[in-house]
């Protein structure tokens, strides 16, 4: 298939789109992250433990800045792109996910993989995310203390909403023990 200019200059637009969200979680940057979702934004995430379940952009930013909080490390990888341009506004993503979250406070360290599936849409000439969706393939959970790990660097702990900060999200997460 061959592409427009416009349709890859699009898919890398969209590119960077979600290697901004990736780096926002992991930083606690709720200023890029508030940027990058469109208001009407529809979340789901399907791990081995947990269902989150939300609409709307300031429910999206409430979830993210109390799960990567000041006691949470995270990593989140968005590699293998399958970026399709499906209208002048309108695309569509699958990403595969390789991320790692520790939660200090709780000692818990998760290691996974997952696939994203994304709707995007331009906005005033933006793309953003519409919606995103992902399903766990690996969930690994370990006490971080067995890990036998230390941790030396915590860029979480100055960006993440302090434990005084936080608000209750309970009603976004369906946990499954």
């Amino acid at each position: 298939m061959a592409y427009s200019l416009q349709q890859l200059s699009d898919m890398e637009a969209i590119k960077i789109l979600k290697h901004r969200y990736f780096r926002g979680i992991d930083t606690a940057d709720m200023v890029l992250l508030d940027s990058l979702f469109t208001d009407d934004v529809s979340v789901v995430y399907n791990g081995g433990t947990y269902r989150v379940a939300l609409s709307g952009r300031a429910n999206m930013i409430e979830f993210l800045a109390n799960s990567f909080h000041s006691g949470a490390l995270a990593m989140h990888l968005g590699v293998m792109p399958e970026i399709a341009i499906t209208g002048e506004n309108a695309a569509t993503g699958i990403w595969y996910l390789q991320d790692v979250f520790i939660n200090l406070e709780i000692d818990n360290h998760t290691f996974g993989t997952a696939i994203y599936t994304d709707s995007y849409r331009r906005e005033d000439g933006v793309w953003k995310i519409a919606s995103t969706h992902y399903d766990r393939v690996i969930e690994v959970l370990t006490p971080f203390a067995q890990t036998g790990g230390r941790v030396t660097i915590q860029r979480l702990a100055q960006t993440g909403r302090k434990p005084e900060d936080r608000s209750d999200i309970s009603h976004l997460i369906e946990w499954d023990e």
